[in-house]
């Protein structure tokens, strides 16, 4: 055995106990009390933790010696580690932990250990699972992710740069694998073969296909027949009819092998729209005339024209007037208007001496329709009926449900008040100002003395 360098004796000999004190012996500590656990106090035996006498390093870049002939693990002639000074012997042993007996790792708690895998996300962003596994079948059909932009129909919009990034973050990205592939774990098995059957064809069996005559039509019994002969080229998830509809596709495009495509045209032939745009001459077409368009065009201003002069008859016989109210102050009474149901957001102009308050709905025509003021819902049909007498005198009636305050207090169904000029009506929670128009109000009531008196 060769003989160690002089630096590490001396670094060795630097870790004895001063003044060459020898270590404790086994089972104590090393202030000679016997630690709790060993033989001398009556309980089992335990050896001392070697952790608590780490081995001393030697300088830099020089190895620590192999214990020599004689020597211990510790030191020279003993296999225990030194002693350390007198002094400090009550220090280190109350350092010193206590020993742990050498075993098994801890066990892992049972919540950790038989815990289940937690399930896949299900939100993916915005590809889902089925993109996931159409895109994954399509590359390795085709090899080409510029195809599968062109060629597949994914759940929603994807750029090329899009499908770029996903199939790399599936190739290299261990989270967004992991997490792909449990739900696609998680997908219906008609949903799976829904997909695979939308797989795109590969270069080798349109090859196949191409080979197929254009006539006569083969039947399915071909397709199979060809399915059967060539299984490891065809997808698994390939039938006979969908090998059929791509071979139709294949004959409309005349790319089967015993098709031949027209040559283009050439010298003065027309080759796009925009040529055959220049060639044209407007000075040489003819106008011609619709007569079926032209028929039509008059039937149909005939009728608007009718529906106006409909229009024009009915304007005589309105009898309420609805008008929206803006920032601009406007004359509320004309020469027809007996009296105004004001609000907030509308005006109703009474002209005549009878007139229906409630809810308009499809079969239900009224003349003031206060679903146009604000929410109606709690409205009868046919709430109320405001009439004017001969004396000039305004009572309303109400014929709902719900009860109708004028100025407050209620008046109930089937009971009938008095309005007078700048009465507040609240009719479910709508509130109206009533305004009485007193110079028509005073006509109508000498009108009506004189026919009294006549």
């Amino acid at each position: 055995m060769p003989p160690w360098p002089p630096a590490a004796r001396r670094t060795r000999s630097r870790w004895r106990g001063p003044s060459g004190a020898r270590p404790p012996p086994r089972g104590l500590s090393p202030n000679g009390a016997a630690p709790p656990g060993s033989s001398r106090g009556g309980s089992s035996m335990t050896s001392w933790s070697r952790a608590a006498w780490p081995s001393p390093p030697g300088p830099r870049g020089v190895p620590s010696p192999p214990p020599g002939p004689g020597e211990g693990r510790w030191g020279v002639g003993e296999g225990r580690p030194p002693s350390p000074p007198p002094g400090d012997r009550k220090k280190v042993s109350r350092a010193v932990p206590h020993p742990v007996p050498p075993g098994p790792p801890p066990a892992l708690p049972k919540r950790l250990k038989k815990g289940k895998p937690s399930p896949a996300p299900r939100d993916l962003g915005r590809w889902k699972a089925a993109d996931d596994l159409l895109l994954i079948n399509a590359v390795l059909q085709t090899n080409d992710l510029s195809s599968v932009h062109l060629g597949v129909k994914f759940s929603c919009r994807f750029s090329l740069r899009e499908i770029q990034e996903r199939w790399y973050s599936l190739l290299y990205d261990p989270v967004i694998c992991k997490h792909a592939c449990q739900a696609m774990r998680q997908l219906h098995p008609e949903a799976v073969a829904a997909i695979q059957s939308r797989v795109l064809f590969s270069k080798a069996e349109e090859q196949l296909l191409a080979r197929v005559p254009s006539s006569p039509v083969p039947s399915l019994d071909t397709f199979q027949d060809l399915l059967q002969r060539h299984p490891a080229v065809f997808y698994p998830a390939r039938t006979p009819k969908a090998l059929q509809l791509h071979w139709q596709l294949l004959r409309q495009y005349h790319l089967l092998q015993d098709q031949t495509v027209q040559p283009l045209p050439k010298g003065d032939q027309v080759l796009n729209f925009s040529d055959a745009e220049e060639l044209l001459d407007d000075s040489k077409l003819r106008d011609v005339r619709d007569e079926v368009l032209e028929h039509e065009l008059t039937v149909a201003d005939r009728r608007q024209k009718r529906e106006i002069r409909q229009l024009e008859q009915e304007l005589q016989r309105w009898q309420v007037l609805v008008d929206s109210i803006t920032g601009m102050s406007s004359p509320d009474f004309d020469s027809q208007t007996l009296a105004v149901l004001r609000g907030r957001m509308v005006r109703y102009l009474m002209r005549s001496r009878e007139i229906t308050l409630g809810r308009a709905t499809k079969d239900n025509q009224i003349d003031v329709d206060l679903a146009l003021e604000g929410p109606a819902w709690k409205i009868s049909r046919k709430q109320g009926v405001i009439k004017l007498k001969n004396n000039g005198e305004f009572f309303i009636a109400n014929e709902g449900r719900r009860p109708i305050f004028i100025d407050g207090r209620p008046v109930l169904g089937g009971c009938k008040w008095k309005l007078s000029n700048n009465s507040v009506v609240e009719i479910a929670s709508l509130r109206f100002v009533f305004l009485i128009n007193h110079e028509l109000i005073a006509a109508v009531r000498s009108e009506a003395a004189r026919l009294g008196h006549q």
